[in-house]
């Protein structure tokens, strides 16, 4: 199928955006890399009149650095996450992660704040931002406002964008010194995870200090395991040494089942791959 009918717009300024979208309303649809709306609109899923196109907006791209945080522009793509210096010493998790995103073509093509809004609990990149403690700059007719991650990710597709607003930047708390895997797992090469976990791991004589945990893929949005965060906590980076601690992983977690897999299975695979994630993220 190919999409029904609409007006494109490509304003170059977010205020232009901005007036787009309140002249538009609910008629409008932002795009940004496209990667996940252009499906959408060729099976007629949503069929807006008016398309407005981010991506001629040169102040959303960019990684740079803010004091103890680091500021990605929301149309910075997967490429220019994954193959930061800034990003892979100061948020490793999340270059991981995007290393093992799709394939070259969307990684060149779609972008964070794309994939953040878009809010699929099944996403790559929403556990590692979540788990790094990120606000989400947000814009809109009012003027800007930020919104910590963990109350920006409302439920499957819904973020707390308000329809007149737009993502602008994503900060993150530098974690510098802190190692970080992303462990995921599928059947299929470039496949949705069934189930991934993002590990950051900071460690003190050998043990471990400070850790936190997100979860793809574990409910109708992406979780933090702050109970395996807590448990982690003085324990050896060692599979014995963290089993324990991993198998808090579930604790208020609602996985889904579907053909990939029952919520029991995905229970399963969250502790095993909790454990992973660590004691890689440690160096082991």
């Amino acid at each position: 199928m190919i999409p029904a009918p609409f007006d494109y717009l490509a304003p170059t300024t977010v205020e232009e955006a901005l007036a787009a979208l309140a002249e538009h309303g609910d008629d409008a649809k932002v795009v940004a890399g496209g990667q996940s709306l252009l499906p959408v609109l060729r099976m007629r899923l949503n069929t807006p009149e008016v398309v407005v196109d981010l991506g001629r907006i040169d102040s959303l791209r960019g990684i740079r650095e803010e004091g103890d945080h680091l500021v990605v522009g929301a149309m910075t793509t997967h490429h220019e996450v994954r193959t930061s210096d800034l990003v892979r010493t100061h948020a490793a998790v999340l270059a991981h992660a995007t290393d093992q995103l799709a394939d070259s073509q969307i990684r060149h093509r779609g972008t964070l704040g794309g994939a953040l809004a878009h809010a699929d609990p099944a996403g790559d990149q929403g556990a590692c931002v979540l788990s790094l403690g990120a606000e989400l700059e947000v814009t809109g007719p009012g003027g800007a406002r930020t919104v910590p991650a963990d109350q920006f990710f409302l439920g499957l597709f819904e973020t707390a964008l308000g329809d007149d607003e737009i993502l602008t930047a994503v900060r993150i708390p530098k974690h510098t010194g802190w190692g970080g895997h992303y462990e995921k797992f599928v059947r299929v090469v470039h496949q949705w995870p069934i189930v991934a976990v993002a590990a950051s791991v900071r460690l003190e004589g050998g043990t471990i200090a400070e850790a936190r945990v997100g979860l793809t893929n574990m409910g109708p949005t992406y979780l933090r395991a702050r109970g395996v965060e807590e448990a982690l906590v003085g324990a050896t980076p060692t599979l014995d040494g963290v089993r324990e601690a991993a198998e808090r992983a579930t604790e208020g977690t609602d996985p889904p089942s579907d053909l990939n897999g029952d919520a029991d299975y995905r229970r399963h695979l969250a502790g095993v791959l909790t454990a992973r994630a660590v004691v890689a993220a440690a160096g082991g």
